[in-house]
């Protein structure tokens, strides 16, 4: 069944409201309370597809899991070495995070295991973590172009290396850092620029060491993780669709609601501010050792920017309406070292600049980024290329353009954002969905 949306033009967003839970958190609560010792419970779960795909496997691999019931999960861990070997090939959906992350988990148990997905993500690149998986004494299979599926050869000879990636990606580093809790010695990762750090943050909330100096993380085996409570916030990769509508849709005046602001994730926050965004954090807090704040978002002209690159690989995911915001600003935008869009669930700097060009938008792309033009643009048809951020960057597009945006296959939004185009209607988007 194909989703359409169809956006009429125009309109603000206002009030308050709350988006689902970070879904980088969501797996990771998973994963990580799947291999503790003890039950973990888990509020505010993402109950989209990618975050169900990782539930899912778990299951499979011998984990009694309770819930999805309104966020709340409860997790009864088998400890490190508890996971049993799978009867049937572990299916990711659309997931590249649970696909890495697995890789990385799954190298250092007894036990062969396949992992596999739709067709989407059986396109995406794998060899980038089964290459030094492979340093590290894993043996996985890839299939042509090291592409999905993986064939993952569990052993338990795994040995801790010194890995210096050579491109920002919080995946990687993860699963580098879950396998090296099954190697000997110590693994040790570091990153060309800042990424997120959700795994080593929910590492030491399960009590497992992690140590970081400059931007080199590493863990060493023989500890153990312990259950714990975590409550997930708001999922900034989603807040950031509200973030961009509020700031473009002149009489916008928004509140959004325990929003996870960790700083390697709030890239698309400051690039905001740069491009001269309203934006203010209020009642600032912590909770479960991620920074979670409420977000107030008022409408203001927005002018193009350079974006600085290091600001790149911490907004990595909000660049589809990040680029609509460009569309919607005075003057120029420039976006470059953000090479990484070419391999997410469609090629985003392509996929944006053909659906920008069709609304009459001066866009360039570049191989590492593109060139944007903002001002004035109309509607018309767009294809996401079941891409969810696409297709919700190009739901916001319309609170500017002079006539109605539709948007073809819509259907993946439900990986990330389960409720967006209700959500969307409350904040005041004119939007229809259409099930053929």
């Amino acid at each position: 069944m194909s989703t359409t949306y169809r956006v009429n033009p125009g309109g603000s967003v206002r009030g308050t409201v709350r988006v689902p839970g970070d879904k980088s958190i969501s797996h990771r609560a998973i994963m990580l309370g799947s291999i503790a010792e003890g039950t973990t419970r888990i509020t505010g779960f993402l109950e989209g597809e990618d975050a169900l795909a990782t539930m899912n496997i778990f299951r499979a691999l011998g984990v009694r899991i309770e819930g999805p019931d309104a966020g709340r999960v409860a997790v009864h861990g088998v400890g490190l070495h508890g996971l049993q070997a799978p009867s049937r090939e572990l299916d990711c959906g659309n997931s590249g995070t649970s696909m890495r992350l697995l890789a990385g988990l799954l190298a250092g148990q007894r036990f062969t295991s396949v992992l596999t997905g739709d067709a989407s993500l059986q396109k995406r690149p794998m060899r980038r973590v089964a290459e030094p998986l492979a340093r590290m004494g894993a043996r996985i299979e890839t299939a042509p172009e090291g592409r999905p599926p993986l064939t993952v050869y569990g052993t338990t000879r795994l040995r801790g290396i010194e890995y210096a990636m050579p491109v920002a990606s919080a995946q990687v580093k993860s699963a580098l850092l879950l396998a090296g809790l099954y190697a000997s010695g110590r693994t040790c990762v570091t990153e060309p620029a800042p990424t997120r750090d959700h795994t080593e943050r929910m590492l030491r909330a399960f009590g497992y060491p992690v140590t970081s100096t400059g931007s080199t993380v590493c863990v060493e085996s023989g500890g153990k993780l312990s259950a714990c409570d975590i409550e997930v916030p708001g999922d900034i990769s989603s807040a950031a669709f509200f973030l961009v509508a509020a700031s473009i849709a002149p009489g916008s005046d928004l509140t959004l609601l325990h929003v996870g602001v960790n700083p390697s994730r709030t890239g698309v926050l400051e690039i905001l501010r740069r491009m001269g965004a309203d934006i203010t954090l209020m009642n600032e807090r912590l909770v479960g050792g991620e920074p979670v704040a409420d977000i107030r978002v008022r409408h203001a002209p927005l002018k193009g920017v350079e974006v600085p690159p290091e600001l790149v690989p911490l907004a990595i995911d909000e660049f589809p309406v990040l680029f609509v915001a460009a569309a919607s600003a005075a003057g120029e935008t420039l976006v470059t070292g953000a090479e990484e869009l070419r391999v997410k669930e469609s090629d985003r700097i392509a996929v944006m600049a053909e659906g920008l060009r069709r609304l009459g938008v001066e866009a360039q792309p570049m191989p590492d980024g593109m060139r944007i033009r903002g001002g004035p643009y109309g509607g018309g048809v767009v294809d996401s290329h079941g891409d969810h951020r696409v297709a919700m960057a190009f739901a916001v597009a319309a609170l500017r353009a002079s006539q109605a945006i539709e948007i073809l296959d819509c259907a993946p939004v439900a990986t990330s954002f389960p409720g967006f185009v209700q959500l969307a209607r409350e904040a005041g988007l004119d939007i229809e969905e259409r099930r053929d």
